[in-house]
């Protein structure tokens, strides 16, 4: 009772008239500004200020009523976050172990600066014991800093003693998160940078690959754990080992089955996404359906990570030839409820899919009667045929992938009246990228495809063609999911269908 005046003093002291989230109730007032701009949010509407102001407002996003909406907005969008409902089956238990504790915190926090110190000594109690299940570190210790005053100011030296203890002991395992937080962090800086031709970049990872192992033998923390699994893989991702990056992902599912406590969906996630794209690159089609099958069970549908794994699992079964596979995982995806809600690069990624789909249900489904029946009456070629692309500079490849795939339609329906104007079109575009090495692989594709406009078609009268091809088979297919990389069906075999039109 004497922490719940203290509180109730507080509170009565410094309440404020009205708490405003967003909550069920005030979301189905649609007349309100706020909703407006909540619900536009949610779906992707906005790309930036001028764009929320002039379909709010029709305004520049410098008027006072745009900036005064969006400034009390933010307010109740963070008021929102201390309410948030985590109790929901599928979220695991370290989860919501953390969101609660971490509330809890805050509030330990406020009523240390009221002065409240006795209820702030109560709630870092209850809190040191689930922080101490779940092994989170941080609060441990400071939640022990608050009982270890709080004791000294009782002279309870017991209590006092068991506080310090946690406090020198945990001070250590928080130190050691740090550092292999630091560990990843520098990793994952240079991930996309190419290890095998950097000698001092491969020691430096090699050197955190090990200072990790030795934390995770010393110190018996989730946090450490993982980080090392993780920077073990995008090591073996970086040297393109992809068979013992399968392994490092299979001792990071085992980790999570022994210790299920510490069970995390954005961990498991990243282990079954890195698990299919070892499987891409090894092209094993067998194995890596046999993962997305058992994997899918435990994801939330719908979701971003969901999302991520999905698009992984499809150009799995586009680069092995699966593609009557690769229609059906498109149709889950396209039917789902929150494909309208993706960004526009990844709305845009899957059209891409969904064009190249339709390209080999009309090239291959001549031979392949259940493909045929796959056609999409949706999409329509004529019309995609006439299109120019313009995509930003940042998503300069979907321009490539869709011009190239005009030429196979071309192709596919003996049109060459327009295969010329298209190959210019595509030289052009090479010579203006200013980061040749980042579109390496599509640069060497479409000098080959030059190659091929400068007899006239003719392949037999092509020449030069190996030193473009040796290009390829250089840099081999290697996607960590930037849009930069991707590649819908590889270049090489992409070539061999361009030069079997001419055979």
């Amino acid at each position: 009772m004497k922490n719940l005046i203290e509180i109730s003093r507080i509170v009565t002291k410094r309440k404020v008239k009205k708490i405003e989230i967003f909550d069920e109730l005030s979301l189905r007032h649609k007349n309100s500004k706020f909703n407006e701009f909540y619900e536009a949010l949610r779906d992707n509407k906005y790309k930036n200020d001028r764009e929320a102001a002039n379909a709010l407002y029709n305004c520049s996003p410098t008027a006072a009523k745009y900036r005064q909406l969006k400034s009390r907005f933010r307010k109740r969008l963070l008021n929102t976050l201390f309410f948030l409902d985590i109790n929901a089956p599928s979220v695991p238990n370290y989860e919501k172990g953390y969101y609660h504790c971490n509330r809890e915190w805050a509030v330990i926090k406020i009523l240390l600066s009221q002065n409240a110190n006795n209820a702030a000594a109560y709630l870092a109690s209850q809190l040191l014991t689930v922080s101490l299940k779940f092994r989170f570190a941080d609060l441990i210790v400071n939640c022990a800093r608050i009982l270890r005053d709080h004791a000294a100011e009782e002279a309870n030296e017991r209590d006092y003693e068991i506080y310090d203890n946690h406090i020198k002991h945990f001070s250590q395992v928080l130190e050691a998160e740090i550092r292999s937080e630091e560990f990843l962090q520098r990793v994952v800086m240079n991930c996309e940078k190419p290890v095998t031709k950097s000698h001092n970049l491969r020691e430096k990872i090699d050197s955190y690959c090990e200072a990790l192992v030795s934390l995770s033998e010393q110190f018996d923390s989730p946090v450490v754990f993982f980080n090392m699994y993780f920077v073990w893989i995008y090591r073996y991702e970086m040297l393109q080992d992809f068979e013992a990056m399968l392994e490092v992902c299979e001792q990071g599912d085992l980790y999570i089955a022994n210790n299920t406590l510490f069970e995390q969906e954005d961990k498991k996630v990243f282990f079954q996404i890195k698990k299919m794209s070892a499987y891409l690159h090894l092209q094993n089609y067998r194995d890596g359906r046999a993962n997305a099958e058992k994997s899918l069970k435990t994801f939330t549908e719908g979701s971003d990570y969901w999302f991520q794994f999905m698009e992984y699992y499809f150009l799995l079964a586009m680069h092995t030839e699966n593609y009557i596979h690769a229609v059906a995982i498109f149709s889950t995806v396209n039917e789902h409820p929150k494909f309208k809600k993706l960004d526009p690069i990844s709305k845009e990624k899957w059209y891409v899919f969904e064009a190249y789909l339709h390209f080999l249900v009309e090239s291959d489904g001549k031979q392949n009667r259940v493909l045929q029946m796959k056609a999409s009456s949706d999409f329509k070629v004529n019309r995609f045929l006439m299109e120019t692309f313009a995509n930003t500079k940042d998503e300069v490849i979907f321009t490539i992938l869709l011009s190239i795939l005009q030429i196979l339609f071309l192709l596919e329906r003996r049109n060459l009246s327009g295969l010329s104007e298209k190959v210019e079109r595509l030289k052009k575009l090479s010579t203006r990228l200013v980061r040749k090495e980042e579109y390496y692989r599509p640069v060497q594709f479409i000098r080959l495809l030059h190659q091929l406009h400068k007899v006239d078609f003719q392949s037999e009268d092509m020449a030069n063609l190996n030193k473009y091809l040796n290009a390829l088979a250089e840099h081999p297919f290697f996607y960590q999911g930037k849009v930069s990389d991707l590649e819908v069906i590889p270049y090489e075999k992409l070539w061999r269908r361009i030069l079997a039109y001419f055979n």
